[in-house]
């Protein structure tokens, strides 16, 4: 397994440089050009994407074409909102562990700067009126029915955001947790902070070897994810009011995961393709789990998730050297680790005989998260899959965990070991 991914770049009210299928190619091209694999090798190319562009219909098979794979190569596209990316990896290794291939491009692409603006209900049904009408004067009437309401756009992204059986917004289920876990805002804030000086050490330490430069149209180049701020501190977040729930919420825009555009691929490869092709091998996908939970509190995903898949592997906290966990919101890690490390939550929730425990900070997202460098939806699970195994062999680890809560109410989570 090999991979690249895009520097992250942050959503700034307007469409970014690159469509979803644009950053595919940026990070694919200069994966596939050290690869010693021919452009008809591949069985299937998987790619994750949440907000589809209409000009990029199934970006994976996109993808396949502007990449310059062989036409005959498959390219599809799945949707599990923020473990997409996660989702391509798990079908094309069990697509393989099945027997029914050997030689798989997996990744996730989003960009969230084109989230569509929408019509709003009442000026979609005008329109239709608009069109049906016949006469000089039935057009007429309808113009007099125009008021400034009409025109008042409908942010996809935000609906998107927002669950639509709980009706609560992301934002809104990490406040849920934050109050049932008594989750401090010093405390959310405290971890952003350490994220952003974690992403800002690996930049300048070398420690994103996965990261391809993109080259925009226009020339600029894009090296490293713009949303780091490494001369964040407490008391600077401390004055960001509560996002989603003023005035007394923990949850704010410095320590949520940013909105940004982003790609990132993976090569899943049975031992047969390693070996006629020479593959570099950076680990092993040893298991995965998904798992199912109320969407007020989807943010837990990764404790129901882990927990399950570590417990059919005979496994426990001591055995797992690194965790890459999605930084959805600083409140929502933070409860995962206080829901770990709680007897009850443990007992009955998880059907254990005491308190799991949680995973060491200094073994957490060491080289920061989705915080300070961004969550392109359908991207991260990618993201974390690959950059686990970097940090694993970096610091000589065997195993690792990677999992991401889902909005909708799920979890997800893959075991990895170093080759």
């Amino acid at each position: 397994m090999d991979g690249a991914r895009t520097p992250f770049i942050k959503a700034r009210g307007r469409p970014g440089p690159f469509t979803p299928v644009d950053l595919a190619v940026q990070a694919g091209r200069p994966l596939l050009l050290r690869q010693p694999i021919p452009p008809n090798a591949f069985d299937d190319v998987i790619l994750g994407c949440v907000n589809v562009h209409p000009d990029e219909v199934n970006p994976g098979r996109v993808a396949v074409l502007r990449l310059g794979l062989d036409t005959g190569t498959s390219g599809w596209t799945v949707q599990r909102n923020c473990a997409s990316g996660m989702q391509s990896i798990d079908s094309a290794f069990r697509a393989i562990q099945g027997g029914h291939a050997d030689l798989i491009l997996a990744g996730g692409t989003e960009a969230l700067s084109h989230s569509p603006i929408l019509f709003r209900p009442i000026m979609v049904d005008w329109l239709a009126d608009w069109n049906s009408a016949k006469t000089l004067g039935a057009k007429a009437k309808l113009v007099a029915r125009l008021r400034p309401g009409h025109f008042s756009p409908s942010f996809g992204l935000l609906r998107g955001l927002t669950d639509p059986v709980v009706e609560l917004n992301m934002g809104q289920t990490a406040e849920v947790l934050a109050h049932q876990f008594g989750i401090s805002r010093l405390a959310a804030d405290e971890y952003a902070v350490e994220s952003h000086k974690r992403l800002a050490a690996a930049h300048a330490n070398g420690h994103l070897e996965e990261l391809e430069i993109m080259i925009a149209r226009d020339g600029r180049a894009y090296d490293h994810d713009d949303g780091v701020r490494p001369d964040n501190s407490v008391e600077q977040l401390a004055k960001l009011r509560p996002a989603f729930e003023p005035p007394f919420g923990k949850v704010t825009a410095g320590n949520s995961s940013q909105i940004t555009d982003g790609a990132s691929w993976v090569i899943v490869a049975s031992e047969k393709a390693i070996k006629k092709y020479g593959l570099k091998v950076l680990g092993r996908i040893i298991d995965s789990q998904w798992a199912s939970l109320d969407p007020k509190i989807m943010g837990l995903g990764p404790v129901l998730s882990s927990t399950a898949m570590m417990v059919r592997n005979d496994l426990d906290m001591t055995d797992i050297d690194y965790w890459e966990i999605n930084e959805a919101f600083g409140a929502q890690i933070l409860s995962c680790l206080a829901a770990w490390r709680d007897e009850d939550f443990c007992k009955s929730i998880l059907g254990l005989d005491g308190a799991f425990g949680a995973p060491s900070q200094d073994r957490l997202n060491v080289d920061g998260g989705a915080i300070s460098l961004g969550h392109p939806v359908g991207t991260s699970g990618t993201r974390i899959v690959l950059h686990l195994l970097h940090v694993l062999r970096r610091n000589d680890a065997k195993r690792g965990v990677a999992t991401a809560c889902i909005g909708g109410g799920m979890g997800g989570s893959m075991l990895l070991e170093t080759a």
